[in-house]
């Protein structure tokens, strides 16, 4: 997968999960998925997890999520769409 591939599987996915309780946002790369500005509970991140997870089992390879720097609002890779796909597409080169 790309770069761009993962983004936009990033957004169709997090726009299901907000469709569910009738939730419309427009999600950009740049939209935030932890902290208050994040339309997504923990329950819809692990959910958003999980089909990152099967996605990475479809092409190849094990995408872990669970890092200890991964709810650092900081460095975490859930401070944005974008940063979620870069490492999502990281851990696929390393593992290829």
């Amino acid at each position: 997968m790309t770069l761009d591939d993962t983004i936009h599987f990033i957004k169709k996915t997090v726009n299901q999960s907000l469709d569910k309780n009738n939730v419309k946002v427009a999600i950009k790369p740049s939209t935030s998925l932890i902290g208050g500005e994040s339309g997504l509970d923990s329950m819809k991140l692990v959910e958003l997890c999980i089909a990152l997870q099967d996605k990475a089992s479809e092409i190849g390879f094990e995408f872990d999520w669970t890092s200890e720097n991964a709810m650092s609002k900081s460095r975490s890779m859930f401070r944005s769409v974008q940063s979620l796909a870069t490492e999502f597409i990281k851990q696929q080169s390393k593992q290829k």
